[in-house]
């Protein structure tokens, strides 16, 4: 099934889960953590200054630190906001440069959990419950000064089991816990069937709960391969507690291939049950093999109708919400439809599931009680997958309709070039002196070499930074770590997401200096958008 954070969307689903977060890359002024939302308690840099980034000439003179500001090229109107003049100031560090992000910034919208660069979009779930398409945001971590960041590795990944079509295909730790219920309950089922089984019942339940999960699995290929079919990259597959998820990293340019995508998922299910049924009738009914293709035939049919219901995250919300963007020709209204479907569709599940089971459940009166119990929670935990799930299409879908406001030229920091033997102490001085948040280590031509993390700055106590030359605390330029100041939307984060770092050079067509782009930055205006109303 699909339990989704938005069709093609960036979490955060999802569902991918907490984890550490990229350090901004201005300079700190504060060495304690701050929490998110607080600033880094530099002073502001002045109104008539843009937030723009920087000179692209000779490093600063080392006597006037004014001659940063009188060099530096003037912005393009409007190209950067100014820093919030209302960020408060930390007494204890009056001469490092303003910086108004947090040391770190939550990873996704997340998922949400993966971008420091940006979303990963949609993935499609498949399972006893109900299918998801989760967003997660990327994420990297930051090694220790003079190191480069490190890319954290994907978390709950869980066991690789191969590369089908050249897509991972993951099985995660909850799933086990699943394969042990499943044996469990099925095994309780065949002892009243096949009381002659004794204990070698539970060896067929589990064969049955791994032969489920192959249908799941089948069951998501489908919407992988429909998505590399209209070549939308898959990031991988993972099996885990509820089904499985396909996670799509974006979304269908039409309203046809949205409901193809969405479709394909049900309808091998329904294959499947049709495959099982058509074995089952030469097979005893009374055996092993026509217990175990019965019980294959039932659950793929539920899989398929499930999934086949009309709202977000399920593959028939995403149907809806194909069929209503191609009438009104807003993907937008159509996630507004199929999302409050689902939340209506929660709540039935919620109150008619345990009705429904306890109207056809067995009359055994010491059984009522616990199989209640189980009805209810069952119930409470699908409800709540269909609820967050058509929750999170929503913020995915806020999150598309701002996403060009993602500009790389109205993200970036102003910077100052300095030289490698720098103290650290100067650096900042000058930063401060001309209203820049970021420090670029050039040679001796002015070309830049290196940027000067703020998480290396913030581990270097007050007292120390005259004898610390910026050279130490600074990260080697790579190609991928030059980004055009001229991308925006899918583009900006497409480029972050193939290059993780902290920090990013700016330049101009003309390869002149912009500014450093923080991944705390984007991630910081990626939430924002997503809760930004549409």
């Amino acid at each position: 099934m699909d339990v989704s954070g938005g069709s093609g969307q960036p979490r955060s689903g999802n569902d991918e889960p907490a984890e550490p977060r990229a350090h901004p890359t201005a300079p700190a002024a504060d060495p304690t953590e701050r929490g998110p939302g607080e600033t880094s308690g530099q002073p502001p840099a002045t109104p008539d200054e843009p937030g723009r980034a920087a000179p692209t000439g000779k490093p600063d003179p080392d006597t006037d630190g004014e001659s940063d500001t009188d060099a530096r090229p003037k912005p393009p109107s409007g190209s950067r906001r100014d820093p919030d003049p209302s960020a408060p100031s930390d007494p204890s560090a009056p001469t490092e440069p303003s910086g108004t992000t947090e040391p770190s910034a939550p990873h996704g919208p997340a998922e949400p959990r993966e971008p420091a660069a940006g979303p990963r979009h949609a993935a499609h779930h498949a399972g006893t419950d109900a299918p998801r398409h989760r967003t997660e945001a990327h994420t990297e971590g930051t090694g220790g000064p003079g190191r480069p960041p490190q890319r954290r590795p994907e978390p709950g990944g869980g066991l690789l089991m191969g590369r089908p079509f050249g897509v991972p295909v993951y099985v995660a730790p909850s799933w086990f816990l699943v394969a042990v219920l499943i044996t469990w309950v099925f095994g309780g089922q065949l002892d009243r069937v096949l009381p002659e089984l004794g204990a070698a019942r539970y060896l067929v339940s589990l064969f049955f709960a791994i032969a489920f999960y192959a249908s799941v699995l089948v069951h998501e290929l489908a919407h992988t391969v429909a998505a590399l079919r209209f070549k939308l990259p898959v990031r991988r597959i993972q099996l885990q507690f509820f089904g499985g998820v396909s996670e799509i990293e974006k979304e269908a340019e039409t309203p046809g291939r949205e409901f193809v995508l969405a479709f394909v998922g049900p309808l091998l299910s329904l294959v499947l049950s049709g495959v099982f049924y058509a074995a089952l009738l030469p097979v005893e009914p009374d055996s092993v093999p026509g217990v175990l293709l019965a019980g294959l035939m039932v659950s793929n049919l539920i899989v398929a109708a499930f999934n086949l219901l009309p709202g977000l995250p399920l593959d028939g919300g995403r149907m809806l919400r194909a069929v209503v963007w191609k009438l009104t020709g807003k993907p937008m209204s159509g996630t507004i439809a199929a999302a409050w479907v689902g939340r209506a569709l929660a709540i039935a599940v919620l109150i008619g599931l345990p009705l429904l089971t306890q109207s056809l459940g067995s009359d055994a009166a010491d059984d009522v009680g616990m199989d209640t119990v189980m009805d209810a929670l069952l119930a409470a935990i699908l409800a709540a997958i269909i609820w967050t799930g058509a929750g999170n299409s929503l913020r995915m879908a806020r999150l598309r309709e701002h996403l060009p406001e993602l500009r790389a030229r109205a993200l970036t920091r102003r910077a100052v070039p300095v030289q490698a033997d720098t103290p650290l102490s100067e650096a900042l001085r000058r930063a401060n002196a001309s209203g820049a948040r970021a420090l670029v280590v050039v040679d001796a031509d002015g070309t830049p070499a290196s940027l000067v993390r703020e998480a290396a700055i913030v581990g270097v106590p007050e007292h120390r930074r005259p004898w610390v030359p910026v050279s130490t605390l600074a990260q080697d330029l790579t190609d991928g770590m030059r980004v055009s100041a001229e991308l925006s939307g899918e583009e900006l984060l497409d480029a972050l997401r193939a290059n993780p770092a902290t920090e990013y050079l700016v330049v101009e067509e003309t390869g002149e200096i912009y500014g450093v782009l923080s991944a705390a930055d984007v991630e910081r205006a990626f939430v924002k958008a997503m809760a930004r109303p549409s």
